[in-house]
């Protein structure tokens, strides 16, 4: 993960800051999602381990620092720049909601508190992986509330926007709710469940579907899950059924689904086989997986690739990393930005959750003035980790407990409910003050 991931402007802004002798002062940023696409009623945050990594180990190498000497932006930036540069490491803190944690319109996911420098290099990157496993996660909540205590196994590696991607879309959907990947690469990395079956081309590899049931069968055993729908859906059940045990189960993945999942199921019942299981895949997302369950189709696990991988209904946040303080020694400036649909609230900021809302106040108020749980917490201080993160599977197992604690009207997938966010009183007028400071 290479200091150079990021936006041009990042570097010439921090070249500009060196001259004007501003790289001692300290700033404070948020991180934060303005507004919840149409289709969500709350996001499920994600990324933080990448982003420590990705801060732990902040420098450039140097070809990279000759790389931009090389350009002509460059050409004016003050001798000692790149020694600076070469030097450079992120010495600040880092603030941040629990991965897994739902986050509302506003609230800041991620707080970076840093040399002025350091945290304004750093922007790109903390979007980019934040913003990204973010989405993924939020949709994965979705299809596994939808599958109402089925499975749910990310399979979309392969449509996933760079095989990158795919590895962290992977990740990113285990914290949502997911019990699993095909994405082998991500099992290793991260420890999730892998699980996946076998390809059409594996059945027409060989001359009859019964050969390559059985080659599967023998290989695989007790996890075996046959494809059935290369030729004839139904008769590749029967061929299943007549092979019988070992068989987890059988995939489906064209066709009218509900119709077929009840045929088949009957098939392996009348087999013997009610132990065996039924997976639905075919471009599936949290939509029609609840429209198939409400027909009552007996199927007992879904794959989700494409629309999960890319949260294809809703690809993009409007996610923003914005400057809210600025220290200069004993000096502190708070800043916030008024301009029409973009406004930002001044100074570093706590969120509260209590059972009817969340409240997002000044950091230093506390839970003697505003009711409710402090969801933003330490994770860095002066460039080290406070404590070791989490494990995903706490994560995971803290985004389940926290989406159950929603009111039950978020948990709906078809309908935009509101949620209140209320601003404190203190907040409120600080926010004001700094407005009335720039209004001509």
């Amino acid at each position: 993960m290479s200091a150079l991931n990021t936006d041009l402007y990042q570097l010439t802004m921090a070249a500009g800051y060196f001259a004007a002798g501003k790289t001692h002062e300290i700033a404070t940023f948020e991180l934060m999602v303005r507004r919840l696409p149409e289709q969500r009623n709350f996001l499920v945050a994600a990324g933080l381990r990448q982003a420590v990594e990705y801060l732990l180990d902040f420098h450039f190498e140097a070809d990279e620092l000759d790389y931009l000497r090389s350009l002509k932006q460059f050409k004016n930036a003050p001798p000692g720049f790149f020694e600076f540069l070469r030097d450079l490491r992120f010495t600040g803190d880092l603030f941040a909601m629990a991965e897994g944690t739902p986050v509302f319109a506003s609230e800041p996911l991620v707080i970076v508190r840093a040399p002025l420098v350091e945290a304004q290099i750093v922007e790109t990157y903390l979007l980019s992986t934040f913003a990204f496993q973010t989405s993924v996660a939020s949709k994965a909540a979705r299809c596994v509330s939808a599958a109402e205590g089925r499975s749910i196994v990310e399979f979309g590696s392969r449509r996933a926007h760079s095989p990158a991607a795919s590895v962290l879309a992977a990740r990113a959907a285990y914290i949502g709710g997911c019990d699993g990947t095909s994405n082998t690469e991500a099992g290793m990395r991260f420890g999730i469940p892998v699980a996946g079956t076998a390809a059409h081309s594996w059945v027409m590899a060989f001359a009859e579907e019964e050969e390559a049931f059985r080659t599967l069968q023998d290989l695989l055993g007790d996890f075996t899950v046959f494809l059935i729908d290369t030729y004839d859906t139904l008769e590749g059940a029967r061929i299943a059924a007549k092979l019988g045990r070992p068989l987890r189960g059988v995939r489906l993945d064209s066709g009218d689904l509900e119709s077929l999942s009840r045929q088949v199921r009957e098939i392996l019942d009348q087999a013997g086989l009610p132990e065996a299981k039924i997976m639905a895949t075919s471009d599936l997302d949290e939509h029609r997986i609840a429209q198939l369950l409400k027909a009552g189709a007996p199927v007992d696990a879904f794959g989700v690739g494409t629309q999960l991988a890319t949260s294809a209904d809703a690809p993009a946040l409007s996610a923003v990393y914005k400057l809210v303080e600025l220290r200069n020694g004993d000096s502190v400036q708070y800043t916030a930005k008024f301009s029409g649909q973009k406004s930002t609230m001044p100074a570093a900021k706590q969120v509260f959750r209590s059972a009817q809302c969340d409240t997002l106040s000044i950091s230093e108020e506390c839970n003697s003035e505003i009711p409710g749980a402090p969801l933003v917490r330490p994770v860095m201080f002066n460039g080290a980790l406070v404590e070791a993160l989490p494990s995903l599977k706490a994560s995971r197992d803290h985004a389940a407990a926290a989406i159950a604690g929603l009111p039950p009207r978020l948990h709906s997938i078809d309908e935009t409910v509101p949620y209140e966010v209320v601003i404190s009183p203190r907040l409120l007028q600080m926010a004001e003050e700094i407005r009335r400071e720039h209004t001509i």
